[in-house]
């Protein structure tokens, strides 16, 4: 059999060239007779945690086109508008989408151009939004127990913690200061001491703590109430010239009636043991045990020792008992009344502490 060549090359040709122009535009008729027009996408999609809200941040699109972006979570119900007010890659948008509730989000984000085309969506997950279910399991900076503070002879009062927790920020210390003025002072986490130059003895001191759920956060959490340091305690010195004797109901005498041997000489500041006159010395009056009473001058929250220097050679006390009273209230009863201290504890006295020294009672701190 013969074949004309030609004829045959043009009929393949000419069928070519019918089937291209029937397929190439078939697939509008998916898409309403129009292309689909995909505007640029953001990047470096981004968030950082916070207090019932998160901050979400991406680098624009540099397609020019685009007009707006459009953030939606909670499986597109909620959504909000942000414009696009830079084309630059290397800017940052940032949005924050608040009134959330302590739970785990998912987002999207699509840019928009001016004829509503709009990108394939841009979505982060895992987006945790924290609250007060997270604060309430926030727990003040540990103190150091075993050495909680030092109060130095210079005033200086420093105060020690533990290590801090990884998410701790800050520890807000709060005190009055030698003005009777609140002051507020910050430990950072990376330091376990802080120092305190013009703390007011004998005031309270205390503490709260602070914290970043996630280092990125923007927020930050601070723990439900602040907590007491423990008591801040320092020997000082009673001011011995506020000290005035006193002749109670019931106290013995001094051996005469001068300034020696009277109970000035049991604070007039001596350090060591004295002789005869340069110490108190009773009268005979009366029969063991009985009181002998002074006024300190003031009125003092935490006392801690006594000292009790003796005479320098015999007839020292080496058992009796310390009161003490913010009243001068006492019983009219003698010392040796077996009804005495019953009746001492109802006129608003406390024993403070009860000696029975093993030495010649010369010299001794008795704590109280």
């Amino acid at each position: 059999m013969k074949y004309n060549h030609s004829i045959i090359g043009c009929l393949l040709a000419f069928l070519c060239i019918i089937g291209c122009k029937r397929y190439d535009n078939d697939y509008l008729k998916y898409f309403g007779g129009k292309e689909s027009v995909y505007p640029g996408l953001v990047k470096n999609l981004s968030y950082r945690a916070g207090n019932l809200r998160t901050i979400l941040t991406w680098n624009p699109s540099p397609d020019p086109s685009v007009v707006k972006y459009v953030v939606s979570w909670n499986n597109g119900q909620d959504s909000i508008v942000v414009p696009a007010t830079s084309h630059q890659p290397e800017d940052t948008i940032k949005v924050t989408v608040p009134n959330l509730s302590e739970y785990v989000y998912s987002f999207a984000v699509r840019s928009y151009d001016d004829k509503g085309n709009r990108s394939i969506s841009r979505e982060i997950n895992n987006v945790r939004v924290y609250g007060t279910v997270y604060a309430s399991t926030l727990l003040n900076r540990n103190v150091n127990s075993a050495n909680p503070y030092l109060y130095g002879d210079d005033g200086i009062l420093t105060l020690y913690f533990a290590k801090a927790d990884s998410s701790n920020v800050a520890t807000t210390i709060s005190y009055i200061n030698s003005s009777g003025t609140p002051e507020q002072k910050t430990l950072l986490p990376e330091a376990s001491e802080i120092k305190l130059t013009n703390y007011k003895p004998g005031t309270s001191i205390t503490f709260r703590s602070s914290y970043k759920p996630e280092s990125t956060a923007a927020d930050i959490f601070t723990t439900n109430a602040a907590e007491n340091f423990p008591a801040i305690y320092r020997y000082v010195m009673c001011p011995k010239n506020k000290f005035v004797p006193l002749s109670l109901y019931g106290d013995g005498r001094p051996w005469d009636d001068s300034y020696w041997t009277s109970l000035w000489q049991l604070f007039d500041g001596a350090t060591a043991p004295q002789g005869w006159q340069d110490c108190f010395h009773s009268n005979d009056a009366k029969t063991l045990p009985y009181p002998i009473s002074f006024d300190m001058g003031a009125t003092y929250n935490s006392l801690s020792h006594m000292e009790m220097i003796g005479r320098d050679c015999c007839h020292n006390p080496i058992e009796y008992e310390i009161w003490g009273s913010n009243t001068l209230t006492v019983p009219n009863l003698e010392g040796n009344s077996p009804n005495w201290k019953t009746q001492m504890v109802a006129n608003g006295w406390t024993l403070l502490q009860s000696v029975n020294r093993a030495d010649d009672g010369k010299l001794l701190l008795n704590p109280l």
